[in-house]
């Protein structure tokens, strides 16, 4: 990934997390969160269409990007404490907080943690809580990862995340997704993925203070139907399903995905943005 001028690397319990900030000072904040084996440009598009008006902030979750591999496996209430350190860092007193696949167990985790810091929160792509059978999925994958390095996870990945037309017709967002998977450092890989194994945020969408927005890829599995589910669980949620995208929504069909992430921060932020 090319370094940005708007780069910035924060220390975080020891660990090195890279960041990039965009936007007008003073400008209601976004923050967004990154999937397993991505990196901060996932957000890509959205940063660039959101950028003029908000506060971005995007980050590389530990292990992945340009930040620092973590010694140890992690859990979700440090990616969450990731989340809150850079908040401090940046002075950010609210914002609203999108996140896929790990970054919206992450989303979910921080807004449910601290209802006093998020306008608005955006969670796609995720469920509510790890399951035996997904356990032993992410064993696999982690005994392929070791045999045969990242290369070896990445066309799968893109199989599982993208469907079969978008697969098939291939293009530059694609591509950049598959040099993101490749990049990702193994051990980070395997941190994040440990994560994913062992957790239960079920309970979460009920402890919601904001506006919340759970969207899904419409061919994303059973994970339409999980978020549903803790949308109505929620206080103040919808749910959206983007039709003709997998797991990563945001990059298939962005322009479905802002147009429904736009309506949250209408919501999140109901005096506008300059």
């Amino acid at each position: 990934m090319r370094a940005s001028p708007h780069d910035t690397t924060v220390m975080v319990s020891g660990i090195a997390l890279r960041c990039r900030v965009q936007g007008p000072e003073g400008a209601p904040w976004i923050a967004f969160s990154n999937s397993l084996m991505t990196d901060l440009s996932l957000w890509e598009c959205q940063a660039a269409s959101l950028s003029e008006r908000y506060r971005v902030l995007r980050y590389d979750q530990r292990g992945h990007g340009g930040s620092a591999v973590p010694d140890a496996d992690c859990r979700f209430a440090c990616l969450v404490d990731d989340l809150e350190a850079l908040f401090d860092h940046f002075g950010i007193a609210r914002a609203a907080v999108c996140g896929v696949s790990m970054g919206g167990v992450t989303a979910l985790g921080f807004a449910a943690r601290y209802p006093q810091r998020v306008a608005g929160v955006a969670v796609c792509d995720c469920q509510g809580g790890s399951s035996a059978a997904g356990g032993g999925a992410w064993n696999e994958r982690i005994a392929v990862a070791r045999a045969g390095g990242m290369a070896a996870l990445v066309e799968p990945t893109i199989r599982r995340w993208f469907t079969p037309a978008s697969v098939a017709a291939g293009g530059a967002d694609i591509d950049a997704v598959r040099r993101m998977i490749g990049a990702t450092p193994l051990d980070g890989f395997v941190r994040g993925a440990r994560a994913l194994q062992d957790y239960d945020f079920r309970d979460r969408p009920a402890a919601l203070r904001c506006p919340a927005l759970f969207l899904a890829g419409a061919e994303d599995g059973a994970l339409p139907d999980a978020l549903r589910a803790m949308a109505g669980a929620a206080p103040d949620a919808v749910f959206t399903a983007v039709p003709d995208a997998g797991h990563l929504p945001n990059v298939e069909r962005p322009a479905a995905f802002d147009a429904a992430l736009a309506a949250l921060l209408a919501r999140a932020y109901p005096e506008g943005a300059p």
